[in-house]
């Protein structure tokens, strides 16, 4: 009798997916009128990253962003006639890579209308630009559904000047923790930012023509021949040594006292961040891989919508 009930709980869960809690489980639209939505976002996403590697982590930061503002919902590719939804809040002029999800939209729309959400699209974009640059894997579950709104004033994403105990609050906030913080911050192993963002800490830090003490001299330096103090613009790695993989360097820049930003520096002032940044420097990132996917998987159930609470989108820039 024991054995006949496992088999009948194996087959239930190759039926109907995997769930993790909820009404998000992998595999959501093989049973919900969309067999080949995962392939097909699969294969464009990988097209447009073979055709710009940079996208990758464009993709994953819009993810983020999206998340950390009402939820995963979609919300962050709204489009707004009077410029004052969250796509043009300061922090989100920089964001790219809205051409792929809304290629995606576009092909499953045609394929099967008005059954996934860009919500959903999104989160398997963020996953499978980063497996197509060789980073980790990790499982997505899908059924979310997209939010009406979005608004300018609602943006208050973690900043890159922020403190250790400000970080902290903004993930408590949205059911993380701090492991969670230092683990995502990981996420900055790829892609670049501006010499505008840095500028003040290596040049006037204090106000005095000084930098700030918590960058190495050395990194300093080097970021002083990237940045003239009139160049706001210039492209700046954030993993000094390897920004076009999905390593566990950045946690050696940060040991080392090389974080780009305040956010990743400040990570050392607090005792569960400092050690696991030193147990992934020391150790080749023993266990970044699998933290990272953990985390991921927590990041994209952050006030998620589901059933009669959001919507399907026809389009992803405007809500219906």
């Amino acid at each position: 009798m024991a054995l006949k009930n496992l088999l009948a709980l194996v087959v239930l869960l190759c039926v109907v997916g995997v769930s993790f809690g909820g009404d998000l489980y992998e595999g959501y639209y093989r049973y919900n009128n969309c067999t080949k939505m995962e392939d097909i976002v699969r294969d464009i996403t990988y097209h447009y990253i073979y055709k710009d590697p940079t996208l990758a982590a464009a993709l994953l930061r819009m993810h983020f962003h999206d998340c950390f503002v009402r939820g995963c919902d979609g919300s962050v590719l709204i489009k707004s006639p009077n410029n004052d939804a969250e796509r043009d809040a300061v922090p989100n002029l920089s964001l790219r890579g809205y051409e792929v999800v809304e290629t995606i939209k576009s092909v499953l729309e045609s394929v099967c209308p008005r059954v996934v959400s860009c919500a959903d699209i999104l989160a398997l974009v963020a996953r499978d630009a980063v497996l197509a640059i060789n980073g980790p894997w990790w499982p997505v579950p899908l059924g979310r559904k997209d939010g009406r709104v979005s608004n300018i004033s609602e943006v208050n994403l973690p900043s890159p000047f922020a403190n250790v105990t400000t970080l902290k609050k903004n993930f408590e906030d949205k059911g993380l923790d701090t492991k969670d913080l230092v683990v995502l911050s990981g996420a900055h192993t790829i892609g670049v930012s501006s010499c505008a963002l840095v500028s003040k800490r290596i040049y006037n830090f204090t106000g005095k023509g000084d930098s700030d003490p918590a960058m190495n001299p050395d990194y300093v330096t080097e970021l002083k021949k990237r940045c003239p103090p009139t160049d706001f613009t210039t492209k700046v790695d954030m993993d000094p040594t390897s920004a076009d993989k999905f390593d566990s360097h950045y946690f050696n820049a940060v040991y080392q006292k090389k974080g780009l930003f305040i956010s990743d520096s400040t990570l050392l002032e607090d005792e569960e961040t400092e050690e696991y940044i030193q147990t992934q420097a020391l150790f080749k990132g023993l266990s970044f891989g699998k933290d990272f996917s953990d985390s991921m998987v927590k990041l994209g159930f952050v006030g998620v919508l589901t059933g009669d609470q959001g919507e399907i989108r026809n389009r992803c820039d405007i809500a219906n």
